[in-house]
């Protein structure tokens, strides 16, 4: 499957952004999706995960009331709502999907997944 993300943009603090991440290949709902954000001089981090059917989620602690993970498998596409948004959410971010399904994986582990697109950079003013 191949990915590729977008929606990233300049916003100010407060403001929101949705990102969305489109898959090729006409077996996308078997994938369990995450999204991972890398900061400048940061190593990447866990933000969300979404399951095959969508009927499971996860957040990091930093998102958590505040980004929406959803996605939509008639149109290939998985969403990060992200409202609120504070500076410290600067970053490039990035879809990544794996074929392991969502219950069996521990989501937020970045090495669970094989197929990465190619990140879209949010940047939030103050």
């Amino acid at each position: 499957v191949q990915l590729q993300a977008s929606g990233g943009g300049l916003v100010q603090a407060g403001g929101s952004l949705r990102l969305s991440c489109a898959a090729s290949g006409r077996t996308f709902s078997s994938y369990t999706v995450g999204w991972f954000r890398q900061a400048p001089g940061k190593e990447r981090e866990f933000v969300a995960a979404i399951s095959q059917r969508g009927s499971g989620t996860a957040y990091a602690n930093s998102a958590k009331g505040r980004f929406a993970i959803s996605r939509d498998n008639a149109k290939n596409t998985v969403y990060l709502q992200m409202n609120s948004l504070k500076p410290e959410d600067t970053a490039l971010y990035y879809c990544a999907a794996t074929i392991q399904s969502y219950y069996s994986i521990t989501s937020s582990d970045s090495g669970r997944y094989g197929y990465w697109g190619q990140g879209t950079l949010v940047t939030v003013s103050s």
